[in-house]
């Protein structure tokens, strides 16, 4: 017999939203606030340069799916500190091909 609490779990899926153009000053803090507007936000991750740890521009936010959809045409394109946000679901990453020599490869 299955579990209730199992099916319940997994229709809590969330959509994770991808926000491009943010201005470098922008903060977890500031794109968490800016799509409260649209709803409860789960999580919030701008991601940084790896050598420099320097904002990169981008992050991505995650809400309930019906929030998200409300969230994404509401805000793609909404202006912040003069940039305009590119704010659409996010999609899996390509799988990258593995060259795996480094330098040294002959």
């Amino acid at each position: 017999m299955p579990s209730v609490g199992r099916t319940a779990k997994r229709d809590l899926r969330m959509t994770t939203i991808y926000v491009g153009n943010l201005p470098f000053s922008a903060t977890e803090q500031d794109v968490k606030a800016l799509f409260e507007r649209h709803g409860k936000v789960e999580s919030v991750k701008l991601i940084n340069d790896r050598e420099t740890g320097k904002p990169r521009g981008f992050g991505f936010v995650e809400m309930s799916p019906g929030e998200a959809q409300g969230a994404i045409q509401a805000l793609n394109g909404f202006q912040l500190n003069g940039r305009a946000l590119r704010v659409n679901e996010a999609q899996e990453r390509a799988p990258r091909p593995r060259s795996g020599g480094g330098p040294f490869r002959r």
